[in-house]
């Protein structure tokens, strides 16, 4: 058996810096864009939430039903993310969440000591279901770095942008 401590422990600080990242943001903060047709704010850190779900749509279905809502079909006829039209300043209730569904649906495959599902032949963490936490994190940091561009070109200062460097110390703990 793997021995994931240290992969949970960075998991965990990773939804910190998420947690840090959005109380730190702004009504109007959520609304930058590179206003060349790029992503703002809003939509990476609704990407980034949604990942989650998306990818345990795939790998494991039963742990994405807490995200879901049955009531409400996407246009593939799919449940549709709970969160897919809330207001940004509840994204924090579905990274939350998401986090949740990711770290017990790795568990379930590890604790049966089965691979992931892959229904669609796209690759689905085959040598270790702990690598979709992994990639959360990477696809995390991936985003987050576009988000503190966007907000530095929105007009942050330097001391704003400095105090948003802070979640840094949460990785040095």
């Amino acid at each position: 058996m793997t021995d994931l401590t240290l992969l949970h422990e960075s998991f965990h600080r990773n939804g910190r810096v998420n947690d840090f990242l959005l109380n730190a943001l702004t009504d109007a903060d959520f609304g930058l864009s590179d206003n060349q047709g790029g992503w703002t704010v809003e939509k990476h850190l609704r990407h980034m939430a949604g990942f989650r779900v998306g990818w345990l749509w795939n790998l494991s279905r039963p742990h994405a039903g807490p995200l879901l809502d049955p009531t409400q079909k996407d246009a593939d006829g799919d449940p549709q993310w709970r969160w897919h039209d809330c207001p940004p300043g509840e994204l924090a209730a579905a990274f939350t969440a998401g986090d949740e569904a990711a770290l017990n649906a790795v568990q379930a495959a590890l604790d049966e000591n089965r691979a992931f599902d892959d229904p669609w032949k796209e690759g689905a963490y085959a040598s270790n279901p702990a690598h979709f936490l992994q990639h959360t994190i990477v696809h995390d940091s991936h985003h987050r770095g576009q988000i503190m561009a966007l907000l530095r070109a929105g007009g942050h200062t330097a001391e704003e942008m400095d105090a948003l460097d802070n979640h840094w110390a949460i990785w040095r703990e």
